[in-house]
């Protein structure tokens, strides 16, 4: 791979879904038997926000009672100990990297643990429920929905995501579909620039042809073998 010292990891459900968190996408688009269509949209939330609270309220439950796993964990100690840049860009809208101890997170479809007003545009941690429409802690107006990036909404942190893009030497995928766009396209963004890529998958994904190198199996495995690599400057 030639030097590395700027490191850009995007991670997607895989990474999460061995701490038994579940994706869209191994159930063909539902989620607990939801079309995407049907939670995770601002029409959907326009057309029935009950449905939408009452579901965002269970994962926002179920999600704190998770707990990080060896790949959350391999990736806060390379946070920890790699000496040059690194950015861990997250689709997903849990704290379990947060949780294992990594610093350097942008998590660009928001999370699940912030409640946004739409009075006052603030966000607010949130660890409970929203269906009785309690008040905002900033304005006290009744206007809080959940601080998830819905399909049809534009991604949090592009601006410095596409920074980190621009100086990165390595671009590494961790665990994601390579179906979901903007994201999706990091990959051909970073190989333009001049960065080495790299797939880390259960499977291959839709993109895997685009990286310069791929290694499949569970997160569990894959992720914390490349970080040992990393650290012992073997990769």
């Amino acid at each position: 791979m030639g030097k590395i010292r700027n490191i850009v990891i995007l991670t997607g459900a895989g990474v999460s879904a061995e701490s038994g968190i579940d994706t869209f996408r191994d159930a063909g688009g539902l989620w607990e038997q939801h079309r995407v269509e049907d939670v995770a949209t601002p029409e959907a939330f326009e057309r029935d926000p009950d449905l939408v609270l009452r579901f965002y309220d269970m994962r926002r439950e179920a999600i704190q009672t998770r707990q990080p796993n060896a790949a959350h964990h391999a990736l806060a100690r390379l946070d920890a100990e790699w000496p040059g840049g690194l950015l861990i860009v997250t689709q997903n809208v849990d704290d379990l990297h947060e949780r294992a101890g990594a610093k350097r997170v942008l998590h660009m479809h928001g999370t699940h643990l912030n409640a946004w007003c739409l009075a006052c545009d603030e966000r607010s941690p949130w660890t409970g429920a929203l269906i009785q429409r309690p008040p905002c802690p900033q304005c006290g107006e009744a206007a809080l929905r959940p601080d998830v990036v819905w399909f049809g909404e534009i991604p949090y942190h592009m601006d410095e995501i596409h920074v980190a893009l621009r100086e990165a030497d390595l671009f590494v995928s961790i665990g994601t579909s390579g179906a979901v766009y903007p994201a999706a396209g990091f990959v051909r963004d970073a190989r333009d620039l001049g960065a080495a890529t790299l797939e880390l998958n259960l499977e291959p994904s839709q993109g895997t042809l685009w990286f310069n190198e791929a290694r499949h199996g569970p997160a569990t495995a894959v992720v914390p073998a490349w970080v040992d690599e990393m650290l012992a400057g073997r990769a």
